[in-house]
C-alpha cells in the first residue's frame, strides 16, 4: 500500500487554488476568458482574479463573470488607491458581492507612480499610509456604519451610511504588498496579501513579517492569507524538451516586463531577495530590446518564482510552497483555445485532487 508523502495540513491549499484570469497589460479576447472562467467554476477552482492598470475595467468585467458562474470567487485584483474614492469601491463591492451571491473578494493596492501620475493623473503620495485607510473605511462602509472618519487623507465628518445593507460585513480585503513596512501593515489590516514574483524559498519570511503586523493589531497569527500570483504554465504530461523551452520562455516574458517596464518595486524586491546581477542583466537587456531581455532571465532566478511543468510537477512545487507558507496560490489561466485550456486545467484539478 503506497504512503501519500505530503502531510494533509500542506495539502490544505489545494481546495484554494485560483487562476488570474488575464493579464492587465495585454488583454486577450474577453470571451474566450469567459468561457474558460465559466470551465474553471466547472471544475472547482476557489476563485478568479483579474487585474487592472490600463486595460480592460475591473469592475465591468467582474460583474460579466458574476452573471456565467455559480461558485466560484470573484477577486478583484488589484483597485489601486488612488482612482476610485474608498466609498466608490466599497459601493462597487458591496453591490457585486449581493449580485453574485456573496461571492468577492477585494484586493487593494498602491499600483506604482506610472500608472498613478501619467495614466491617472493622481500625485503619488503616501501609499502606506492611503492603504491603511482605504482599508479602514470600506470595513466601515461594509459593517453598514455611518461614516465619521478622521484621517490623514480622508476627513469624514457627515455620517453618510451606505442606502443598502451589504450581503457580507466582512469580505476579504487582501494587500498587495512587497515591501518589509507594507507586509507588516498587511498583517495589521487586512485578510490576505497577494505577493507577485515573490522567490519560493523566502515564504516563511513574508509569514513572519505578516504575523508581526498581526501581533501589533492584536490578532492572532495567520491572520493574513498568503496569495501569490504565480505565473505558471500547464504542460501536457508528454511535452517534449522543446515544449518545455518554450514554455520557460513564455513564462521569463512576464517577469522581464515587471522588472523592466513596471517601476522599480519588483527589481528592488527581486535584489532584496539575492537577485540582483540577475536583475541587473535583465535591465541591461531592456536597452537592446523586449527579446534580449527575456533571454537575460536567469533560470535560477525564473525557476523561484514561477512554475513550468506538467500538472503534477505543477502540485509537486505547490506542495513544497504549501510547506514553506502559501495558503492560497493563484495560478495563471492557461492560454491557447478554450478547448485546449479546459484540457489543461481538467488535469491540472485531477492532479489537485489525487
Amino acid at each position: 500500500m503506497s504512503v501519500d508523502p505530503t502531510p494533509a495540513a500542506t495539502k490544505a491549499y489545494r481546495s484554494r487554488v485560483g487562476l488570474v484570469a488575464d493579464s492587465p497589460q495585454f488583454p486577450g479576447a474577453w470571451n474566450e476568458i469567459v468561457e474558460k472562467v465559466k470551465i474553471a467554476d466547472e471544475l472547482g477552482f476557489d476563485s478568479v482574479w483579474l487585474g487592472e492598470s490600463w486595460g480592460y475595467e475591473l469592475f465591468t468585467s467582474l460583474a460579466d463573470l458574476a452573471r456565467v458562474t455559480r461558485r466560484i470567487k470573484l477577486g478583484a485584483g488589484i483597485a489601486n488607491i488612488y482612482s476610485r474614492t474608498p466609498a466608490l469601491i466599497a459601493s462597487t463591492v458591496a453591490t457585486l458581492d449581493e449580485r453574485s451571491g456573496g461571492r468577492m473578494i477585494l484586493g487593494l493596492g498602491p499600483s506604482g507612480a506610472n500608472v498613478i501620475e501619467h495614466w491617472h493623473g493622481v500625485p503619488f503620495e503616501k501609499p502606506l499610509q492611503r492603504t491603511r485607510e482605504y482599508v479602514e473605511i470600506i470595513r466601515m462602509i461594509l459593517r453598514h456604519e455611518k461614516l465619521v472618519y478622521h484621517g490623514q487623507f480622508f476627513k469624514l465628518e457627515r455620517g453618510f451610511k451606505l442606502r443598502f445593507t451589504p450581503l457580507r460585513a466582512d469580505v476579504p480585503i487582501y494587500v498587495a504588498a512587497m515591501g518589509p513596512k507594507n507586509v507588516i501593515q498587511t498583517g495589521e489590516i487586512a485578510d490576505g496579501v497577494l505577493p507577485v514574483y515573490w522567490p519560493g524559498h523566502k515564504w516563511q519570511e513574508l509569514r513572519q513579517h505578516l504575523d508581526e503586523g498581526a501581533q501589533r493589531a492584536g490578532r492572532p497569527p495567520h491572520s493574513a492569507l498568503i496569495a501569490p500570483y504565480i505565473t505558471s504554465v500547464i504542460l501536457p504530461e508528454n511535452a517534449d524538451e522543446q515544449m518545455r523551452q518554450a514554455a520557460r520562455y513564455q513564462a521569463a516574458a512576464p517577469l522581464a516586463y515587471y522588472i523592466g517596464k513596471m517601476g522599480v518595486y519588483y527589481a528592488e524586491m527581486l535584489t532584496r531577495h539575492g537577485y540582483g546581477p540577475q536583475v541587473q542583466a535583465v535591465i541591461e537587456g531592456w536597452k537592446q530590446g523586449m527579446k534580449s531581455a527575456i533571454e537575460a532571465v536567469d533560470p535560477d532566478m525564473l525557476d523561484a518564482v514561477s512554475i513550468v511543468g506538467t500538472p503534477r510537477e505543477i502540485v509537486a512545487k505547490l506542495d513544497l510552497w504549501a510547506e514553506r507558507g502559501v495558503d492560497q496560490p493563484l495560478l495563471s489561466m492557461p492560454g491557447g483555445s478554450v478547448d485546449e485550456a479546459g484540457q489543461l486545467l481538467s488535469a491540472l484539478m485531477e492532479a489537485l485532487r489525487s
